[in-house]
């Protein structure tokens, strides 16, 4: 009798979190300009009942945690690092605001990489679904 596979770390997480009966898991991405609409989008989130992660730190906002510019660019690259785990833990991913950097960007392109849905506040900025200004499809 053959064995079953044994299930990968993301299936092994998926059926944890139907086991705990969690609601599903947004995480919002954006550009941290913004902070103040990622906040709305949280509470819009979470009144719906899912369970919301999204950045916590605005590099772009002075802070003594990051006013020293070399520590200021490895907590960047941690940073980037612990969104990149949210998505991974995320069912879905909600991008938010009008503009899409090539960080965002990445994690749009790293979450669909995993299957994640992607949804967007101003879905005429999906990468997807958007042409660059010489006709070529941005990715």
């Amino acid at each position: 009798m053959p064995s079953a596979q044994p299930l990968t770390p993301e299936e092994k997480l998926a059926d944890a979190k139907r086991q705990l009966g969690l609601p599903r898991i947004v995480v919002i991405c954006g550009s941290t300009r913004f902070m103040t609409e990622m906040a709305e989008a949280d509470l819009r989130e979470t009144t719906a009942g899912r369970i919301v992660v999204k950045p916590g730190c605005d590099l772009k906002s002075p802070h003594e945690l990051w006013s020293d510019p070399v520590e200021a660019e490895a907590l960047k690259v941690r940073l980037d690092d612990l969104h990149r785990a949210k998505i991974r833990l995320a069912d879905e991913v909600l991008v938010v605001g009008d503009y899409i950097g090539d960080s965002t960007r990445a994690e749009i392109a790293y979450a669909r990489s995993l299957g994640r849905a992607v949804r967007f506040t101003h879905p005429e900025v999906d990468p997807v679904s958007h042409k660059s200004d010489d006709g070529r499809r941005d990715t």
